[in-house]
């Protein structure tokens, strides 16, 4: 038996590896097959006991035949073998590409003489320090190249093996690759553009000595407060399951809130499902780049090991993740998820100014987290559960601007300069949630909530009343939301069973804060690629075969064929269902020289809190914060830290 103690729990290298001798075994993958991600078929397993294996699906492809089969299977159990259940026809084109394949697509490169030679004239003589990234091309297919499984490529030059390429575009030069065959079926050159000669690297000491920086140290002497029993998080109330899959990395399952000795369920499933990153430029070399970067590549595969010290500080517990890689290979990623505390300043405080009394309580959150690193780009999401009922997400963008070479004495028109010859273009990020609502509770209600004048002089003589107007999402053609700080929208998640002591459902509102507006023509490929961005909440019912906000199979799909945009068509009904929430965060990136050649995190995120869900602030049982002794004088705390020092 090779099945996890719980079937959210990550798929483990055994549980691989017995799927993956199945499918090869079978003779129709072909001698040198291709692979694209392994994950649990959740529905089916939420309703097993541990011990019985695990019902999964996987990706194999045959490029020699034109081929690609979505799997079923299952891993084995205490009394059963794995064993293979079906094999699905897949259009070849449409699974993603993963990092070996991308690899592969990079040497096929450097070895073309066609791409050798549009280098040569750009006096770049050793290929093998030149990087090439494969770009999704999904809605730019050549139409003589139609039923080919595509790519693109931009490409990097380096100087030394330890150069940053990232600061050196070779502009003006498309690769376009067939992935299956590996042959460079066309180049695209649209002139020489000087290559930046300036260094974009970032190591210590590079622009200069280090500065000072004095020591923080973080200290638990009684150990961390959580605990964690297998994927089985505990902490202050709040309990929840760790899970990680090919397609989205971190999946948090089964979220709960312990009041007292009752178990309260909020949310069944949380996962950053998509992201999509279109780029608002249209010179030759940039105008194809939009990407759905977890359904053309996968989060899981591109999850970065964690280190402690570095990503993390204080007390850590960190979890390993196994994926499948292109070649069929298991992978194990230490150090995948990273779970701590921190200390998070002032949770509520008051001073009574007539008495002289202070009463102060601290905030502290527990974070789970994962880093995800896509070519140039690095991505933190980071969960965090308080002592008050909220949840958020912050999502942290940093690592190094996707950069276009510009000729001398040019200005770019839709960007900014970085550097000499490399200019950043404007572009945007969009990550498309999901989040499964169980508030109290499977069955639950939508509203939108906005703040509204009253219009009725008679209630409202004074011209200052102001109501907050609540709209049932009844329908999924209705669930299409825009947000709007200015009328302080928000959404709320009803039970559909349980009331407070004021006789209203308990709830939990949702907060999108970070908000973008795609910047591109009405009917463009990067329009009709991902038409879920053009709203920042959907709503549908629970469907298990609607997974992917973007749709099962994006890569190369026809433009608006699947996703959340589609399933909206059925205009089913929302009152009383099982709520998936897609809300969509976004950010528009324009440039600054500051973010170069390094960018420091931006931050974005979303907030889920309770609204009646409690009868009060359920924070009242903190104890009063220690007092510690300060470098001036021994204190209480005061307002932003555990001590106070002169």
């Amino acid at each position: 038996m090779t099945t996890a103690a719980h079937w959210t729990e990550p798929l483990t290298v055994p549980e691989i590896v017995e799927v993956v001798a199945l499918v090869r075994a079978d003779p129709r993958i072909g001698d040198r097959p291709r692979f694209w991600g392994i994950a649990v078929e959740e529905a089916l397993a939420r309703a097993l006991a541990p011990g019985q294996g695990r019902p999964v699906r996987l990706v194999v492809m045959n490029p020699a035949a034109h081929a690609a089969w979505e799997v079923a299977a299952w891993t084995s159990g205490t009394d059963r073998p794995a064993s293979l259940v079906s094999w699905t026809p897949v259009d070849a084109r449409r699974p993603g590409v993963s990092s070996e394949e991308a690899r592969l697509v990079a040497q096929a490169c450097r070895e073309d003489a066609a791409f050798q030679k549009a280098l040569a004239a750009r006096g770049i003589a050793d290929a093998s320090l030149v990087w090439v990234d494969p770009e999704s091309i999904t809605g730019f297919e050549p139409a003589d190249l139609a039923g080919r499984r595509l790519s693109w490529g931009t490409v990097w030059h380096r100087e030394s093996e330890d150069d940053n390429g990232y600061a050196r575009p070779v502009a003006g030069l498309v690769p376009i690759v067939d992935l299956e065959t590996l042959a460079v079926v066309r180049i695209e050159d649209h002139g020489v553009v000087p290559v930046a000669t300036e260094a974009g690297n970032y190591r210590s000491g590079t622009w200069g000595p280090d500065r000072y920086v004095a020591p923080l140290e973080i200290s638990q002497p009684e150990g961390p407060g959580f605990t964690v029993d297998g994927h089985l998080v505990t902490w202050q109330n709040w309990s929840f399951r760790v899970g990680f899959t090919h397609r989205e990395g971190l999946v948090l399952h089964d979220v709960t809130y312990h009041d007292g000795d009752e178990r309260r369920p909020v949310v069944r499933r949380a996962a950053v499902n998509e992201m999509y990153v279109p780029y608002l430029d249209s010179d030759p070399t940039a105008y194809r780049k939009n990407f759905f970067d977890w359904g053309e590549y996968g989060a899981g595969p591109l999850t970065a090991s964690l280190e402690l010290g570095c990503d993390c500080l204080g007390e850590i517990r960190y979890f390993d993740a196994a994926v499948v890689d292109g070649h069929g290979e298991p992978r194990t990623i230490g150090n995948a998820v990273c779970l701590h505390e921190e200390d998070f300043s002032v949770l509520w405080k008051h001073v009574n100014t007539r008495t002289g009394e202070a009463d102060v309580r601290r905030s502290r959150r527990l974070v789970i987290s994962f880093f995800a690193t896509v070519a140039n780009y690095d991505y933190g999401f980071y969960w965090s559960f308080y002592q008050d009922g909220m949840i958020d997400l912050e999502i942290k963008l940093t690592g190094i601007l996707s950069v276009s070479g510009i000729a001398d004495g040019q200005e770019p028109p839709y960007g900014r300069m970085v550097a000499p010859n490399v200019q950043a273009p404007n572009h945007q990020h969009y990550f498309g949630l999901r989040l499964d609502m169980a508030v109290d509770g499977p069955v639950n209600r939508l509203y939108e909530v906005h703040a509204e004048v009253d219009g009725d002089e008679a209630a409202n003589p004074y011209g200052n009343a102001c109501r907050m107007v609540r709209t049932p999402i009844a329908s999924e053609r209705t669930a299409a939301r825009a947000s709007d700080p200015a009328r302080s929208v928000h959404w709320l998640v009803e039970s559909g069973t349980r009331t407070n002591r004021f006789g209203d459902r308990t709830a939990y509102r949702l907060t999108l804060p970070n908000t973008a507006r795609l910047h591109v023509r009405p009917g463009s490929v990067a329009a009709r690629k991902a038409p879920f961005v053009a709203k920042q909440l959907w709503a549908t019912p629970y469907d298990p075969a609607q997974r992917f906000i973007a749709g099962e199979y994006p890569n190369q799909a026809p433009l608006g064929e699947d996703g959340v945009t589609a399933w909206q068509e059925a205009d089913r009904s929302l009152d009383g269902a099982e709520l998936v929430l897609w809300p969509v965060v976004g950010v528009h990136h324009h440039p600054r020289p500051e973010e170069w050649p390094i960018m420091s995190v931006h931050r974005i995120g979303m907030r889920l809190e309770p609204d009646g869900f409690f009868d009060r602030n359920p924070a009242l049982d903190l104890p009063a914060p220690r007092a510690h002794k300060g470098g001036g004088h021994v204190g209480a705390c005061c307002h932003d830290g555990e001590q106070t020092v002169h």
